[in-house]
């Protein structure tokens, strides 16, 4: 049994998603014992990007409008370019991600994923990171910005980019692990 052993993890994509921002932290969350579900508005597959190509596709195990927040116990949101920025323009998306957020559930994201926490309205005062391209855009969203590998605040995590994976998986494991509580940032 693993230390997630009985926790259920949605991650939320849509086609352009970075694809080792997926599948490293997808890989991670099952060894640790978790159950893990790709969610997105797409119906049957997602497609991922590769720094500069197409690449895999995934199954869709659950799509968007038949997902319930009250059947996860924790969200990642992969990057990419296209990815984040989809998903932003998408109200079910944004009202997805807004309800972890509103239940306190541990969220994570990585690289241009943040761009879809901004959305939700609810970012204001927190520490983040993010790829450097969108620092101006979390901190006009009131973030405090800092350029460190892995930022957990209250139950946020957010990461850099694909060079920062290994501290990325170590910290939402050990966020979903531990989730109901609220913790101060760590950086």
């Amino acid at each position: 049994m693993g230390k997630l052993s009985g926790k259920k993890v949605a991650i939320l994509t849509e086609n352009g998603f970075e694809e080792v921002e997926l599948t490293s932290p997808l890989k991670a969350l099952k060894e640790a014992g978790a159950i893990v579900e790709i969610i997105s508005p797409q119906k049957k597959k997602v497609k991922a990007w590769n720094q500069d190509h197409w690449t895999i596709e995934l199954p869709v195990d659950v799509q968007l409008n038949n997902a319930n927040v009250d059947d996860y116990d924790a969200l990642i949101i992969p990057g990419g370019v296209l990815n984040p920025d989809r998903m932003r323009t998408n109200p079910d998306c944004v009202d997805f991600v807004q309800q972890f957020l509103e239940e306190q559930k541990p969220v994570a994201a990585i690289c241009h994923g943040p761009l879809l926490l901004i959305e939700t309205g609810m970012v204001r005062g927190k520490n983040m990171t993010s790829f450097p391209s969108i620092r101006t855009d979390l901190e006009n969203a009131g973030v405090h910005w800092s350029d460190v590998e892995v930022i957990t605040d209250d139950g946020l995590t957010t990461s850099r980019s694909p060079k920062d994976l290994d501290a990325f998986n170590k910290r939402i494991i050990e966020e979903i692990a531990l989730s109901n509580y609220a913790s101060a940032p760590v950086l």
